[in-house]
């Protein structure tokens, strides 16, 4: 949940003649227009949000001009990396309903992220649309929405599994982006063959949590996940 000035960071790279990559993943181009902000390369993993339904594999990136186009194209054809035409129907099927997804994800996300917020038993909520996050500001300039991908910590492994083992309707899985809410446990789970120290450094402790908040009836959402944080009390 830590972001990056997307205009400053490409004023640097023009100066030093690099060009900038920027993974638009969890924000999609329905929330989020990196070329317009000075990228030269937008990458999006379809697996996620532009499929929606967590049922087809793969990857785009985007170039800003045809010329940089033309380039990855060469290394495209040289390399052979091609989508499968059946998951190239999948993403281009969930295109259609992007836009209305991330609506239905970006609301469900700021209502949980406000109730983690108001919460005593969590230590720290992870989400750029909080006032209180240090970047908020920031995204409120380059963002049109702040998504679905909310973090929070409840300070120790104990309570990170109870919460885990007591939900209902959020599964325990590792990726995002689906129209299902799903939870994950990074010490454990994504990040789990950091070393310790390491992922101390990152700010990933034991204690961490990741939401990546579907589409499903605010009101259920919000049952299950005060259920869960009750039971890990």
């Amino acid at each position: 949940m830590r972001l990056v000035d997307i205009g400053a960071a490409a004023a640097v790279a023009r100066e030093r003649g690099v060009l900038l990559a920027v993974d638009n993943t969890f924000l999609t181009p329905v929330l989020q227009s990196p070329l317009e902000l000075g990228a030269d390369l937008v990458i999006h993993s379809t697996t996620k949000y532009l499929n929606g339904h967590s049922d087809g594999i793969g990857g785009v990136v985007v170039a800003r001009d045809a010329e940089l186009g033309e380039r990855l194209h060469t290394v495209q054809n040289n390399a052979g990396a091609i989508m499968g035409p059946f998951d190239a129907y999948l993403v281009l099927r969930g295109l259609r309903t992007l836009a209305v997804r991330m609506g239905a994800h970006e609301t469900n996300g700021r209502a949980l992220a406000s109730l983690l917020s108001e919460r005593s038993d969590v230590e720290r909520v992870f989400y750029p649309g909080l006032p209180d996050h240090p970047q908020h500001a920031l995204a409120q300039r380059q963002q049109r929405g702040f998504g679905a991908m909310v973090s929070f910590d409840l300070g120790s492994l104990g309570r990170a599994r109870a919460f885990c083992n007591a939900v209902r309707l959020f599964l325990l899985a590792e990726s995002l982006g689906g129209v299902e809410s799903l939870v994950c446990h990074p010490a454990t789970m994504t990040h789990a063959a950091v070393p310790p120290q390491e992922r101390a450094r990152l700010g990933i402790g034991d204690g961490l949590l990741r939401l990546s908040v579907g589409i499903e009836a605010t009101d259920d959402l919000r049952d299950d996940l005060l259920g869960a944080l009750d039971a890990a009390r």
